[in-house]
């Protein structure tokens, strides 16, 4: 069963630029690279909700696992948790359209 890896995240004051740059020069980049299905990338204008949300479909638990333990994403994801706070991950069952 596939399974979906949300991320939600806010971005630290001051840090929106080089976020930005970090997600269009690093981060997009390796999740093309890895052909991940990423199905889900939100942003919250109005409410108390976490600043940032995306999805990534994988084919099943296992996969999941490997790619979040992957030495690869753990650099990947210390390089994120610089220009980031409130960072959460977890991984549902995959239903289609938005979840949270």
């Amino acid at each position: 069963m596939s399974v979906k890896i949300l991320l939600t995240w806010n971005i630290k004051t001051n840090a929106e630029q080089e976020y930005y740059g970090f997600m269009v020069g690093s981060f997009l980049p390796w999740v093309n690279h890895k052909e991940i299905s990423l199905t889900d990338a939100w942003v919250t204008l109005y409410g108390n909700g976490p600043q940032i949300m995306v999805g990534m479909v994988m084919p099943d638990l296992a996969a999941a696992h490997e790619l979040l333990n992957s030495e690869e994403w753990q650099n990947l994801h210390d390089q994120l948790l610089e220009f980031v706070e409130d960072y959460n991950c977890k991984i549902i069952n995959q239903k289609g359209a938005f979840q949270l």
